[in-house]
């Protein structure tokens, strides 16, 4: 479900847990104070789209056993150990089906959209969902806003963790993947017919949990890079071993977070 870089990634690989803690390590703290400072509290209705365990979690002990918390995803696997009370799974499309409720007090999408293919009605949909006063906050990568991994690109470490960088997004692009799309959510809530709209960035740089979530990444991708001649065995074993020796200071692509309010 969360991915950032990960747009090729299979969530059925035995490495899952690690990439996972490493990414709600780097941005749940982001996802929490968002959803603070929108007010969720005891009694509210969520709809998590796409979301992970962490985030629901969390929320389910926001709502309170008063409140509910909808989750849902293509594949609810990996949400089925937190599927208690408050908290529902379901299987749902987010860019192929209607809303799987109305009337709810927080909708909340974290690297959702840009799996969609067609994001605005994707958006549109989550918009109608929320009742008159609801909140939503969409976050979304931007990995062509920062595309380095190594801002300080002092080293043939760092310039090495760069290319290889580059050559990830280029799988990811020609995936479809959109690799601006962090940039345009505030402009799509506003155009979703939401009011109040904010934004802001966070771009983690030398946290450890930065370098293991690179590390998982590029096991994942390694195949996919070599048969693609866009990198070889001996430059992703060089670049590991780097990460492995935390002399690199690891960014991550900016995540953008964007909220407003339903009229």
């Amino acid at each position: 479900m969360m991915r950032l870089d990960g747009y090729l990634l299979d969530d059925q690989r035995t490495d899952t847990e690690e990439w996972c803690n490493a990414f709600a390590a780097l941005f749940d703290p982001v996802t929490f104070r968002h959803l603070e400072a929108l007010g969720i509290g005891p009694g509210w209705r969520c709809w998590v789209v796409g979301g992970g365990t962490s985030v629901v979690s969390w929320m389910a002990r926001k709502v309170g056993p008063t409140g509910r918390v909808l989750a849902t995803d293509t594949d609810i696997a990996p949400l089925l150990p937190v599927a208690r009370p408050p908290v529902e799974a379901r299987v749902h499309d987010i860019g192929e089906q209607e809303p799987p409720g109305r009337g709810f007090d927080l909708v909340h999408a974290r690297l959702v959209l840009v799996h969609a293919p067609d994001r605005e009605r994707a958006l549109r949909s989550m918009a109608s969902a929320l009742r008159p006063g609801g909140r939503l906050l969409v976050e979304d990568a931007d990995p062509a806003l920062q595309p380095l991994l190594c801002p300080d690109e002092y080293g043939p470490g760092q310039q090495l963790a760069n290319r290889l960088r580059h050559r990830v997004r280029q799988l990811l692009a020609d995936r479809g993947a959109d690799l601006a799309q962090g940039r345009r959510l505030p402009r799509l809530l506003r155009e979703a017919g939401l009011s109040r709209v904010h934004a802001d960035a966070h771009l983690p740089i030398a946290s450890p949990a930065s370098a293991a979530l690179e590390s998982a990444t590029i096991h994942r991708v390694r195949a996919r890079l070599v048969t693609a001649g866009l990198a070889t065995d001996q430059d992703i074993d060089r670049h590991l071993a780097n990460l492995a020796s935390g002399a690199l200071d690891v960014a991550t692509a900016p995540l953008i977070s964007a909220w407003g309010h339903k009229a």
